[in-house]
């Protein structure tokens, strides 16, 4: 097999790209982020922002890890695949990012809407 051919693979594989050709992306809490700032902007975002939390409370399928940094990382992502196409973004007052790997594990799926 020839370089460039083993390249444009490992692209692929790596890369995930929807149907309709746009890079899948995700809005997760950044690492990098007190949780104190993350709790403010998880509270905005399961609040005035309109984010479907219902998923992060206590017995529900996104609860456990149970750290503002994940329930954060529900939050901005459901609220940035909602609103994304309205103007939404992942910015969260510079406490979030956009990623391209699905952030989803066990039992919590995260949505992505192309």
């Amino acid at each position: 097999m020839s370089t460039s051919f083993l390249v444009l693979l490992l692209f692929m594989f790596v890369t995930k790209i929807s149907v309709n050709g746009q890079l899948e992306e995700w809005c997760i809490a950044d690492e990098q982020t007190p949780d104190t700032e993350l709790q403010v902007a998880l509270d905005w975002a399961c609040g005035k922002g309109g984010a479907d939390c219902s998923k992060i409370q206590k017995d529900q399928s996104c609860y456990y890890p149970n750290t503002v940094r994940d329930h954060a990382s529900y939050a901005f992502n459901n609220y940035f695949q909602k609103y994304k196409r309205k103007g939404g973004t992942c910015f969260f007052n510079n406490a979030a990012m956009v990623i391209q790997v699905d952030p989803s594990h066990n039992s919590c799926h995260y949505e992505y809407m192309p």
